[in-house]
């Protein structure tokens, strides 16, 4: 199953998809860099999927960037599926393009970058999941944005 549409003009949202909260990185217009946004905390997942969609709408995104969390052997788990089953959910609700992108060890970067910043390990929580969206997007945006899986293609 494809759920590709245009994906030419617009923005990259991308998603750091946890059962807590969302980290949220937006891209230029023109994809070239990445800025973190505020995260979002979860609630039902109606909920989540109406606040991305306006959140998409208000910024013209033409394309969910979705973290694939695979295992350290390439292999997926039970969180790979709930993040495909997320996708298709999203892709239902809101017609945009979702992509998939190997998130392995975005969060441990974030987690160093944000050590290494001096910040309180208070707030360090709390920018956790914003730093990995961004590190997400940007390891996209340098690869050339071609490469990843779109949402219901094989791994």
């Amino acid at each position: 199953m494809e759920f590709q549409q245009n994906t030419r003009n617009g923005r990259i949202l991308a998603l750091d998809l946890g059962r807590k909260r969302i980290g949220l990185a937006l891209s230029d217009p023109l994809g070239i860099s990445a800025q973190g946004l505020d995260t979002l905390q979860r609630t039902t997942i109606r909920e989540d999927i109406a606040a991305l969609q306006a959140l998409a709408r208000e910024h013209e995104v033409k394309l969910v960037l979705l973290g694939h969390p695979l295992n350290m052997k390439g292999t997926e788990g039970r969180q790979a599926l709930y993040t495909r089953d997320f996708a298709e959910r999203l892709v239902e609700r809101t017609g945009l393009a979702v992509r998939f992108w190997d998130e392995r060890l975005t969060s441990k970067e974030a987690e160093r970058v944000l050590k290494q910043s001096g910040i309180s390990i208070e707030k360090r929580a709390k920018a956790i999941d914003r730093m990995a969206a961004v590190i997400l997007l940007a390891s996209y945006l340098d690869a050339g944005g071609t490469s990843g899986n779109a949402a219901g293609d094989p791994a």
